[in-house]
């Protein structure tokens, strides 16, 4: 239901430093500037949708983004719906399921060390594996060293 080209476009997630996720999306290409935005997500396992707390919003006030906290990935999908309002009209509603898993960046291996021996002209470098929620081996990561000559 809902006027062609009022659904939202673009939709993207992202979440960062283990547990938390950013939502965003561009306004429908029909959507007038009155239309308003409501994001709603239903993470795996849980029955419910949860509605955002925390809007992103544009120059016009409508909501094209949300962030959340404390989010847990599983291995799952989780399924986003994005529907609005328009001056009491039907704006179309947008759907899409995520393994969230696939969106997550990882933030760089921690406690890295470099020893370096002259005599030997060899250099040993150390690391911890990322902080990750839904990673449980460490040899799960693959790593890449890029070594400069200065």
């Amino acid at each position: 239901a809902g006027m062609d080209g009022t659904a939202i476009e673009n939709f993207v997630c992202v979440i960062f430093n283990v547990s938390f996720m950013n939502c965003t999306w561009h306004v429908g290409r029909t959507a007038s500037g009155d239309t308003q935005y409501f994001l709603y997500w239903k993470a795996p396992g849980k029955e419910d949708f949860t509605g955002c707390q925390n809007y992103i919003k544009d120059d016009c006030g409508r909501h094209t983004g949300c962030t959340f906290q404390n989010v847990t990935i599983g291995s799952k999908r989780a399924h986003f719906l994005v529907n609005g309002s328009r001056s009491g009209q039907k704006i179309q509603s947008y759907q899409k399921k995520i393994m969230l898993y696939q969106i997550e960046k990882l933030t760089p291996p921690l406690n890295v060390t470099v020893n370096c021996a002259e005599a030997s002209h060899s250099c040993e470098i150390q690391w911890q594996p990322p902080r990750t929620s839904h990673v449980e081996k460490p040899s799960c990561f693959k790593y890449e060293i890029d070594i400069e000559n200065q």
